[in-house]
């Protein structure tokens, strides 16, 4: 997998984006954490995707 620029990662099935500034503090995600920092067990707070439905956000 590669990163993208701004480290964005883009849910392909809803298209939330998670942003590591801001993280999924809700979702127990810290801001600050990269995305292969993730928890395996995390899921996308709109949709519930794994990590592996996501891929690198270019904008």
């Amino acid at each position: 997998m590669s990163t993208s620029k701004t480290g964005r990662w883009i849910c392909e099935a809803c298209g939330w984006i998670y942003d590591p500034a801001e993280g999924d503090p809700d979702g127990g995600v810290p801001p600050g954490t990269a995305f292969k920092d993730i928890p395996e067990d995390w899921f996308c707070p709109v949709c519930g995707a794994r990590t592996s439905d996501f891929e690198p956000y270019e904008d």
